[in-house]
């Protein structure tokens, strides 16, 4: 299965883990709650996915790679304890508790959460002296005299023989005490992860046209080339700080993070032109209806790739746009209860929004001792903790009427956000347009345009909230027959 079918697999079991008889116990015995063991190549997500998964129940992460551990650090360090038996007093080997499950008590203690996931990557590398304690562990929950507490699901991970030469391959024993789960590198499912996170422009435009580059590993006369999930995110994140610092992005620096010349000589220079055609072609001037013929003559007459990159490029604009916009429509949605509560006098202004900016602090502050702090948590809390800050120093301007000056903030931000999708509509008219009358109504760049738009969680959300008729008139137009069935099983998976 690919990742996002992982993740899905995962949540599910953690969450029928956890569920709870009318006593308080739990429906799976945790002697039976096998632990899960996910199967894949490097740099797929394996990882990332346990962050989401633990922020989307709530519930507590602990992360170990146990690559490093030895088995004193795993079960603890054996010292001697004087224990009476009858009449006599005996020396007993004892041991200390072992640094992962203290990692698990020390997590509940800081952060309150009492149920979570203990995930150990990298489990089929432990070493010679660690191995024959895991079977114990799998089965009981146990390291050492210790045992995992109750509420803690484990899920661990590790990489095929063939992309590790540490990896001890689990008996038929060891592997009927878990739910083995093999994951491959898919594109399509992680460039919906890709676009949720901003991935830059450039990267995914050249994955669309060259899929078979997103992952690899082989082995050559001069070492390991590989390309990774991992790499392509990584990258991306430089690209972008470069840009804003105006430095010049390299095919060295490419190579530093893709792990094959071949691929790095060609991103290198599709990126190049990818920023060609960003100066090339009045992106500005296409949302506005502003248009000129010398636009349209370029691009009917361009290459099939300039086509298609340009088409990502206007699809990257709507889709940033529209992350914005939802974002801020997000916010004022959670905060209007709030909202509702200064404006009608009850509590005493100023107070009440530093509780809120208190409350949104301790959130993350939470969520980051829980180990389940994810960037889009993250930037909600902030975001709501900037509006809160703006709100107090907007009522500073008349103490006095605090609650009216709460109403005309709020109000106020919401006849901007209105204006903003207003705009917004009618930039996307415009592109519509400016697409029918350059490439065709039914044309494979219109298609391409629809399905990217569709895809994208982010614009879907704007769709789905605020409407867009011309979208919705060449939705209709396109989206036909097998081409439709398949892009609705597509939206279905993205949990909109």
């Amino acid at each position: 299965m690919n990742i996002a079918e992982a993740k899905d697999y995962i949540k599910d079991t953690v969450e029928l883990y956890l569920k709870k008889d009318e006593y308080g116990d739990y429906r799976i015995p945790v002697v039976r709650q096998r632990p899960v063991f996910l199967l894949g190549a490097p740099g797929i997500g394996k990882t990332a996915i346990m962050s989401q998964i633990a922020s989307e129940l709530n519930i507590a992460l602990v992360s170990y790679s146990m690559t490093h551990h030895t088995r004193q650090s795993a079960l603890g360090l054996p010292f001697i304890k004087e224990k009476d038996y009858g009449k006599t007093v005996y020396s007993v080997s004892e041991y200390t508790m072992s640094e992962i499950i203290a990692s698990i008590y020390d997590t509940m203690e800081e952060s309150g959460v009492r149920e979570g996931i203990l995930f150990l990557d990298e489990i089929n590398c432990v070493s010679e002296t660690l191995y024959p304690s895991m079977l114990q562990f799998l089965q009981y929950k146990v390291f050492g005299k210790h045992t995992v507490p109750e509420g803690w699901v484990i899920v661990t991970a590790g990489n095929p023989p063939e992309f590790n030469k540490a990896v001890r391959e689990f008996d038929v024993v060891t592997l009927d005490r878990l739910k083995v789960i093999e994951v491959e590198a898919d594109y399509p499912a992680w460039k919906r992860y890709a676009s949720e996170v901003s991935l830059h422009g450039a990267i995914l435009n050249f994955l669309d046209s060259n899929r078979e580059y997103f992952y690899g590993v082989e082995t050559t006369a001069y070492g390991k080339n590989y390309v990774t999930a991992r790499g392509w995110e990584d990258i991306s994140d430089m690209i972008k700080l470069y840009e804003e610092s105006d430095k010049k992005v390299s095919e060295s620096l490419i190579g530093q993070y893709i792990k094959n010349e071949t691929i790095v000589r060609e991103f290198t220079a599709y990126y190049e032109l990818y920023n060609k055609y960003k100066k090339k072609y009045d992106m500005e001037a296409i949302f506005t209806g502003g248009t000129e013929e010398r636009f349209a003559d370029e691009a009917r007459a361009a290459s099939v790739d300039e086509r298609l990159a340009l088409t990502g490029l206007l699809a990257d604009v709507v889709k940033a746009e529209t992350k914005d916009i939802m974002r801020t429509s997000d916010v004022i949605k959670e905060v209007r209860g709030a909202v509702m509560k200064l404006a009608s006098g009850e509590e005493d202004a100023r107070a009440y929004v530093g509780k809120l900016i208190s409350a949104a602090e301790k959130v993350i502050d939470a969520k980051k001792k829980a180990g389940n702090l994810t960037t889009a948590d993250k930037t909600r809390e902030k975001t709501k903790i900037a509006f809160y800050k703006e709100l107090l120093s907007y009522m500073a301007q008349n103490p006095e009427q605090a609650a009216d000056m709460v109403k005309t903030f709020y109000n106020g931000r919401v006849t901007v956000l209105k204006e903003r999708v207003g705009d917004e509509q009618g930039r996307m008219e415009h592109l519509f347009e400016a697409m029918a009358d350059v490439f065709g109504e039914e044309s494979n760049e219109m298609l391409l345009l629809v399905t990217e738009l569709t895809l994208n969680r982010d614009s879907a959300q704007f769709f789905a909230t605020f409407g867009s008729d011309i979208y919705e008139k060449y939705n209709a137009l396109l989206m036909v027959g097998d081409r439709k069935e398949s892009l609705r099983r597509e939206i279905m998976n993205l949990n909109i």
